[in-house]
């Protein structure tokens, strides 16, 4: 007879030991795989949302190539720090459990 978990009832209890701690394993590395594959989706969509407020807060004048330039002098800025948020994200999604 199977149980609900597809554990056997009955038999030895050694087997039934040893399977409920495999399914307690494979449940723990699906909540970390869980966990972490969050994180790297909140950090990324962080630096997105940072970058995009930060150019939104710009106030640009001049001719396009004034404007274009100021952007450009503030990505100089902004890349390095949405680098750095991109890539513990990718910690998160590669690291092994």
């Amino acid at each position: 007879m199977e149980g609900g978990f597809g554990f056997p009832l009955g038999g030895d209890p050694e087997d039934l030991m040893r399977g409920l701690r495999e399914f307690a394993e494979r449940q723990t590395e699906a909540v970390q795989e869980s966990q972490r594959e969050q994180f790297a989706t909140l950090t990324l969509n962080t630096a997105v949302e940072l970058t995009g407020a930060a150019l939104k807060r710009m106030d640009v004048q001049g001719t396009p190539d004034e404007q274009a330039l100021a952007l450009r002098d503030a990505m100089r800025v902004l890349f390095p720090e949405a680098v750095g948020l991109v890539s513990a994200a990718r910690k998160g999604f590669m690291r092994e459990a």
